[in-house]
């Protein structure tokens, strides 16, 4: 076969599911027009961020594209006048911030190739549809049954998967879709044990599987070929949406929010559940369960899209199911993403955010408890059930399954290995960036915390309190210094305590030409003579009590007449010569 002769080799290691977040750090006018420079950051790292320059008029043409989700956005309006006075850009700069922090939080539009190619150029500049096209020629060079009706542009949310309506040249009536995709950052399988699993998927067999005309692979990108439904999919029918519209259009800002029936809740639930049950127990990894993988078929659900683990595509939901932990199996994958989809089924609109805190009214109790089992904060720190129990659960278990259709789809053992040891390599690469994740989010809790005006006030209390505390300790320890010298220079002069009667030795001051030293301490007046008959006490430590009644002694018997008199030479007044 001749499709893809020549092919980029290998897969794209870029995850185009992890979030960018844009910050405006300043702005620069210049003779007309002013420029916003902005940090783009990918993911949790600082270190995977780039800085982009944008005017107003680069944000209006890409509000502009993004009028087809008809979502009214924040984007500040134009001004002809006074556009380059400093109030007004600093103003527009919060504005513009304001409407990235939409585009860039908002599910369906940060996934977008427009929000994408705006924020990212360096590595959204290809035209993809182009490179679709040239590829889906190669192909039917080599098999000429097939012919392209037309593109459907966008009708998917993957900017690097594109779809085309097209036809079997002797059945010119029958319609099928075909399906084109680069590999991605998970595509974990040889070359080899690739494209043999993708031709594989065209044996499958299964009442709540959507049937594969045609399936190949090569060393890049693969290619699908399906029946194409008029009826579209879960999605489409939730929103009443057509099939072949722009994915933006369908699903950004539906005209009317309702759910579906319980009936159809229930059938379609089971039904879901119970293909995913049957892939586990074949060891076929999936993780890409959401409204629009369900094709619609009567009142029949079948899934779509098997191949999409295969080639390594990461899934709608992992920005979501990557902030927790404890969902780090493809099986636990399935079940988060079972909990949007019935969700979605429910209310006819996805959940405002991840976790859900409270749910409102439901058709049945039965559907919000199964929605706290799944999409709750406890249920994702403790986990969540298996399919096999939630098929066990009141809302599933006593729906009866009409179809008699025997499943079937052959795995040999050596691919089976190869699949198992894929599924794992899928799982590490998500354990890491969960881990990832968790550490930035305890480093920014902390910050935030540190950084807190509480914090801050308790922080300065403490340093007050040691300041006090360390400023009163330092004085003690100064004055018992000067006390105990003190002490000590009065006990050298006296006589000891053990010998009251002993006289004091006059002072010799005028005597000697050395100044004396202060006189001691007087003894108490009070204490009375010792008798003979009183045994002499032991000589007592000097206590911080005694010395500071020995300085106090010292400085009120303090003579000024006992200093000698000294003689001064100033040599400050001016000499003249």
């Amino acid at each position: 076969m001749a499709f893809m002769e020549k092919p980029p080799a290998g897969k794209v290691l870029l995850d185009d599911t992890v979030p960018l977040t844009a910050q405006i750090e300043a702005s620069q006018s210049l003779h007309s027009h002013t420029e916003y420079i902005i940090r783009v950051q990918r993911g949790v790292s600082a270190e995977n961020s780039w800085q982009i320059v944008r005017r107003y008029s680069d944000f209006d043409l890409l509000n502009n594209s993004l009028q087809i989700s008809t979502l009214s956005l924040p984007l500040p309006p134009k001004k002809l006048i006074g556009n380059m006075e400093r109030e007004f850009i600093a103003e527009r700069q919060k504005g513009l911030q304001a409407y990235l922090d939409v585009i860039t939080t908002h599910h369906i539009l940060s996934n977008c190739e427009l929000v994408k190619k705006f924020l990212d150029p360096n590595n959204y500049s290809v035209n993809y549809t182009e490179i679709a096209l040239q590829h889906v020629s190669m192909f039917f060079r080599s098999e000429p049954k097939w012919e392209v009706v037309e593109p459907l542009k966008d009708i998917g949310w993957r900017i690097r998967k594109k779809y085309f309506l097209m036809k079997i040249k002797n059945q010119p009536k029958e319609r099928l879709m075909l399906s084109w995709a680069d590999l991605g950052p998970d595509k974990y399988l040889s070359d080899k044990d690739l494209q043999y699993a993708v031709k594989l998927l065209s044996s499958c067999s299964h009442p709540y599987i959507y049937k594969i005309t045609f399936a190949t692979a090569n060393e890049s990108s693969a290619l699908v070929i399906r029946p194409f439904s008029e009826k579209g999919t879960l999605k489409d029918l939730i929103y009443k949406a057509k099939p072949k519209d722009p994915f933006l259009k369908k699903y950004c800002n539906p005209k009317k929010i309702q759910g579906l029936e319980l009936q159809q809740i229930k059938t379609y639930g089971r039904q879901i559940l119970e293909v995913l049950k049957f892939l586990h127990e074949k060891g076929f990894p999936y993780g890409h369960l959401h409204s629009a993988n369900v094709m619609l078929d009567g009142d029949t659900c079948k899934l779509l899209d098997l191949e999409n683990s295969l080639l390594g595509l990461p899934s709608f939901y992992r920005s979501y199911f990557s902030q927790f932990r404890k969902i780090n199996t493809l099986e636990g994958v399935d079940v988060h993403c079972f909990g949007h989809l019935l969700y979605e089924m429910t209310y006819g609109r996805p959940p405002d955010t991840i976790p859900v805190d409270s749910f409102p009214p439901a058709p049945s109790v039965f559907v919000v408890s199964v929605l706290e089992s799944i999409l709750t904060c406890e249920a994702m720190k403790n986990g969540m059930p298996t399919v096999s129990r939630l098929l066990q659960m009141p809302l599933f278990s006593d729906v009866l399954l009409t179809n008699s259709e025997k499943p079937q789809f052959k795995i040999p053992t050596k691919l089976k290995e190869a699949l198992k040891t894929s599924k794992e390599c899928i799982e590490k690469r998500l354990t890491e960036e969960q881990k990832l994740i968790h550490q930035h989010r305890r480093l920014t809790r902390a910050q935030s915390h540190h950084g807190s005006e509480e914090e801050k006030k308790k922080r300065k209390i403490l340093a007050r309190k040691k300041s006090k505390r360390s400023a009163y300790e330092s004085g003690e320890e100064h004055s018992a210094k000067y006390s105990n010298s003190n002490n000590s220079a009065g006990s050298g002069a006296s006589s000891p305590l053990t010998s009251p009667s002993s006289p004091t030795p006059p002072s010799t001051a005028g005597a000697s030409s050395i100044p004396p030293a202060p006189p001691p301490p007087p003894l108490p007046p009070a204490a009375p003579p010792l008798s003979a008959e009183v045994p002499p006490q032991p000589s007592p430590q000097p206590d911080v009590s005694a010395s500071r009644g020995a300085l106090l002694s010292s400085i009120q018997n303090f003579q000024k007449g006992t200093l000698k008199k000294t003689q001064t030479c100033d040599y400050s007044a001016p000499r003249i010569s």
